[in-house]
């Protein structure tokens, strides 16, 4: 492919595509500048398909340090496993772009986006979307694309496409869609309770940006992109498909009514079984007999999915019996755990989800090592999905993809509400663990986090409830389910997590299946999904109507304080010897790493903030800490404790933290030839303030004390 760059003024901001000079051995290779931002995307494709019964697909995104002028933090200065934002970066690429490849396809194919340089007013995930994208299309990979996404925003009501940094600031809405410029396939959101109405003009806004960068993609197609290569696509004999339909549809259909989800899928798993079974012995004599077996498990799911998505569109009937926009019994309990500092379990028909919140100081935050402008965060919500919960053995580890992914969208989703650092100045932990799965985890994992935060006391400005809902297509035809279970949502089409208060969305996901969806089905799933939200905050609200108005008795309490912001540094010491010392007087402890040390947080704007379970000690450490930060007055007469002498004078503390000088020529009226012969380490005298000298150190005169002295029994 020859060298051939492209241009195009998006919105206010250059995007140039540049082909044919870099990863020149990938199938395809683009290097998109948007802004500062540059994105060199490369994709690759095995020659011959897998004999997997999926699309292998990856999408990796790679995060470089030197794209923002940083050094890797840790021992080993490199770039190690994918940071949380790297791995949300890749899922969002993967969602829209996943469904554009044809059904059966096989062969291998991988797109590696490698972040090289990072504008932060430039999103670098929308632009690496846009780089994969191209580069499949260009390539002769046969991707049915192109598709774009872009973030949207809307600042004092106007909508905004890629908003800077600071205009995310202050928009209500962070919205990345992408989507073909026919429609929508992806949606990812979070908002400060916008209503389903203005989510939708966002939808459709972003969606008239995308169709520009969709046809920018093809018009490159046209100047460079590769003759699409022909691949074995995976086809079904349909003769034994005829035979498999035959022997289980019947029964499958049997199967899937079952109400109960371990009944349900045991016999279902009987079915497959015995249909795997029949063929075996039918076909056992075959050369192939295992690409047939192979096949007859394909034909056998195919068969269970047409039969739910026939008894949906068709019968109106769903496989556990629920009307389309009924939701599964509900029931929420609080404070299961007794040493926690607040715990809720949330049970929404097979899904249960338990989560606890924990508070600690503000010392205690998450640090960000990757490529944004946060360093840090308050606030984490943690998503935990162990195999026990469906029944299953399986491996245990660190957390994957999907753990990550659901864990962010219910953290996007409480982060609404939680209070501010200065109403509340905690580090807040959430942790969801899933007991129970039959679909929507990720959205019980949200109520059952918000009623651990309300059972710990944290003052969230209000409920929020999450719902998952559905999309069967036949045709022209479609249903929208609300409150999909494990079933609905592995044979549907789409997959839309809702979650928000009485006033409006606070989080949004979408994926699908198909190519797009129109704007009338996202109203109606819009509107369909608020009104199953008011059902489970009433539920959740009969549980705990309100945040406690006080804190567990094991959580640590707080106590804040003001101080002249330049007293900060003398509160530190030097080295840290002052704070260190007034945590261990005041905790009684040896270590400042005890877990009964007292937590003290020193902020520049002068807040001192100090936690501890045992309101004694917090009101000791503050009095020590305002004995440091308390300022002399000049000319005013101290008690003070010499400390220390010198050939030069004496070391006196004036209180604990402020120590001063008195020169050997200021501690008599008569001249002193040594500072032991008028005071001694120990003794209590009264010195005045004189003010400080140009290294910056408390000067004292006990001179100044006798002479006042002395005039005063003069008068007399």
């Amino acid at each position: 492919m020859e060298e051939r760059k492209f241009e195009l003024d998006f919105r206010g901001r250059k995007i140039v595509v540049e082909v044919g000079e870099l990863a020149k051995q990938a199938n395809a290779a683009c290097l998109v500048r948007y802004g500062d931002t540059a994105i060199l995307s490369a994709c690759v494709m095995s020659n011959k398909a897998t004999s997997a019964d999926f699309f292998p697909l990856t999408i990796n995104y790679q995060e470089k340090f030197y794209s923002v002028g940083k050094i890797p933090g840790g021992f080993i200065k490199r770039e190690g496993r994918p940071t949380e934002q790297a791995v949300l970066a890749a899922r969002l690429i993967d969602r829209p772009i996943r469904p554009l490849f044809a059904e059966g396809f096989r062969n291998e194919v991988q797109v590696i986006n490698t972040v090289m340089s990072v504008d932060q007013d430039c999103s670098p995930e929308m632009t690496a979307l846009f780089g994969s994208s191209l580069s499949l299309s260009i390539s002769n990979i046969p991707f049915e694309g192109p598709v774009a996404g872009v973030v949207v925003g809307r600042v004092d009501g106007k909508f905004i496409i890629n908003p800077s940094s600071d205009e995310l600031e202050k928009s209500d809405i962070n919205l990345s869609v992408a989507g073909t410029k026919d429609a929508i396939n992806m949606v990812e959101a979070s908002s400060k309770e916008v209503s389903e109405a203005d989510m939708i003009d966002a939808l459709m806004f972003g969606h008239e940006a995308i169709k520009e960068l969709v046809a920018f993609q093809e018009d490159i197609i046209k100047e460079v992109g590769l003759e699409k290569v022909e691949v074995e696509l995976k086809v079904l004999s349909s003769e034994l498909v005829r035979e498999v339909e035959d022997f289980s549809r019947a029964k499958m259909l049997e199967a899937i009514q079952i109400k109960d989800k371990l009944e349900k899928y045991a016999a279902i798993d009987k079915v497959k079984e015995d249909t795997v079974l029949y063929f075996s012995e039918k076909y056992e004599s075959s050369d192939d007999v295992d690409s047939i077996i192979n096949d007859v498990k394909k034909i056998v799911d195919n068969i269970e999915g047409e039969e739910v998505r026939n008894l949906i569109i068709e019968s109106h009937i769903r496989p556990d019996g629920r009307a389309m926009d009924e939701i599964r019994e509900l029931s929420a309990k609080i404070d299961l755990l007794a040493r926690t500092h607040g715990s809720a379990l949330f049970t929404r028909g097979q899904t249960q989800v338990l989560s606890t919140t924990t508070l600690g100081a503000l010392g205690e935050h998450q640090i960000l090592d990757g490529l944004g402008i946060e360093d840090e965060k308050r606030f984490m919500h943690h998503y935990n999905f162990p195999a026990f919960c469906v029944g299953e053995v399986g491996r245990y580890g660190a957390p994957g993809r999907r753990e990550i992914g659901h864990g962010a969208l219910g953290e996007r989703a409480l982060l609404q509400v939680i209070p501010s650092e200065e109403e509340f100045p905690y580090t807040i932990r959430v942790v969801s663990d899933v007991l129970e799965s039959n679909g929507s985890s990720s959205q019980a994992s949200i109520c059952a986090g918000c009623l651990s935060l309300m059972a710990a006391g944290v003052p969230i400005k209000a409920p929020v409830a999450g719902i998952a809902m559905g999309l069967i297509t036949k045709g022209d035809k479609y249903t929208i389910l609300t409150d999909i279970q494990g079933l609905e949502d592995h044979m549907g089409d789409m997959d839309f997590k809702v979650a928000g208060t009485r006033s409006g969305i606070c989080a949004m996901q979408m994926d699908i299946k198909i190519k797009g969806v129109s704007r009338e089905i996202l109203t109606e799933a819009l509107e369909q999904a608020r009104m199953a939200r008011f059902q489970i905050l009433d539920v959740m609200e009969e549980c705990i109507s309100e945040p406690r108005h006080e804190l567990s008795k094991y959580a640590p309490k707080i106590e804040t304080i003001q101080i002249n912001p330049e007293k900060i540094k003398d509160v530190i010491g030097r080295g840290g010897d002052m704070i260190t010392k007034i945590i261990l007087e005041a905790s009684n402890v040896k270590t400042v790493q005890d877990k009964d040390a007292v937590k003290v947080d020193l902020e520049d704007d002068g807040r001192v903030i100090v936690y501890h379970n045992d309101p004694e000690v917090i009101r000791k450490t503050i009095g020590m800490i305002e004995d440091v930060a308390r300022e002399v007055e000049i000319g005013k007469i101290y008690n003070v404790k010499v400390i220390s002498i010198q050939d030069f004078g004496a070391f006196v503390e004036v209180w604990p933290g402020c120590e001063g000088l008195i020169h050997i020529s200021q501690l008599a009226l008569d001249r002193v030839p040594k500072t032991s012969n008028v005071v001694k380490v120990g003794d209590e005298i009264m010195a005045m303030v004189t003010g400080y000298d140009k290294r910056g150190r408390l000067n004292l005169s006990r001179k100044e004390v006798l002479i006042k002295n002395k005039k005063s029994k003069g008068d007399e």
